[in-house]
């Protein structure tokens, strides 16, 4: 399996390289770039225990000079906390304003790099090598980076382009099940706002909830497809003035959730499919999208395993609260992302509280 896909974004253009063993490639892929000597290589502790020798072994075989930062897993983590450990890393090792951080592991871990390279001596070089479906498909894409604050997700963040995103399909054996189908939300949501045919594609699959249902052709589409897709959105639009707003479609209300849960109870993936299903019905309710589209987009989060309905304990007036708190408020009004056709959604901030309330009731 391999492709390349650039992210236009004039000087600071990137590809994308999906490569089947282009882990072993890392050194030599970063040569090309001239990204410096130094590299602070960040994971955490499992991806490390797995992939990290031979990340390792890849970069010094291209005379790099490499020191590590090993963090704890989990989205609990994904703290100042976190990043303050990422720092002393790179002050311990001296890293320049030449050198590279490369982020080794899943969207928790890329965030948190990409943000103490955004940070660190105003801003150094980052690579990200992403090792969970989820990452490879969304988080490692589009140069946003963060960490969550303890009332919402992701409030304390910059856009930092990486300088390569390299992915090496080869390593998502080793992806546990729920992880699978926590990234099959952000391929649906593809499929709805922007690849009608990708869409379809999962429709014609048995079952999407575990990896091992999925043929090798079609997990190649997966990848290049919804590559494809952050990466003409985010080509248009870099800094979400505008277009790339849509890339959010089920995060809203799929934040609040995860927040609501302190990210242990419901995971990204799970708070989105719930975030999708909830844009859905509000899009049906509000005249722009059809029952029959809303019933198909239900089938595919069935299929993938992944919860439509609010977990157990959670106040749907404490999501409306949350709500209020979201990045993506303008005007003290909140922006939905609604699906209007497949393959095509729009933002709209004229959904009130009373139907975001009566849809969320719907849904325990």
């Amino acid at each position: 399996m391999q492709s390349i896909i650039k992210v236009d974004l004039g000087p600071q253009s990137y590809n994308i390289c999906v490569r089947s063993g282009g882990l072993d490639e890392l050194g030599s892929l970063m040569g090309d770039l001239s990204l410096g000597k130094k590299v602070l290589l960040v994971s955490n502790q499992s991806i490390f225990r797995q992939y990290g020798e031979r990340a390792t072994a890849a970069l010094e075989s291209a005379g790099l000079e490499v020191s590590s930062c090993i963090l704890p897993p989990g989205e609990q983590y994904k703290t100042l906390n976190s990043v303050q450990k990422i720092y002393g890393a790179a002050l311990a090792n001296r890293l320049e304003r030449s050198s590279t951080m490369v982020a080794l592991g899943g969207g928790v871990v890329g965030d948190m790099t990409g943000f103490a390279a955004a940070t660190w001596l105003r801003g150094i070089n980052v690579v990200q090598v992403p090792t969970s479906l989820l990452a490879m498909v969304d988080a490692s894409i589009g140069g946003k980076t963060g960490v969550n604050h303890p009332l919402g997700k992701n409030l304390i963040g910059a856009f930092h382009q990486p300088r390569l995103v390299l992915i090496d399909p080869d390593v998502l054996k080793t992806l546990p099940a729920r992880e699978f189908r926590s990234a099959m939300a952000e391929v649906i949501k593809y499929g709805v706002i922007w690849d009608a045919e990708l869409f379809g594609k999962l429709e014609n699959c048995k079952r999407l909830d575990q990896m091992r249902y999925v043929k090798a052709d079609l997990l190649a589409e997966i990848l290049s497809r919804s590559c494809q897709a952050k990466a003409e959105v985010v080509s248009k639009d870099e800094k979400e003035s505008g277009l790339r707003a849509i890339l959010n479609y089920g995060h809203t209300i799929g934040h609040a959730v995860e927040s609501l849960t302190n990210y242990k109870a419901i995971n990204h993936g799970e708070g989105v499919a719930i975030g999708m299903a909830a844009s859905s019905r509000l899009a049906v309710e509000l005249g722009m999208w059809d029952r029959e589209c809303d019933r198909r987009q239900s089938a595919l989060i069935e299929k993938a395993g992944l919860p439509a309905k609010l977990p157990a304990g959670v106040d749907v007036e404490e999501i409306l609260h949350t709500l209020q708190l979201d990045k993506k408020v303008q005007d003290g009004k909140v922006r939905f992302v609604l699906p209007v056709r497949l393959g095509e959604a729009a933002v709209s901030d004229r959904v009130d509280g009373d139907l975001i309330l009566q849809v969320l009731k719907e849904m325990l």
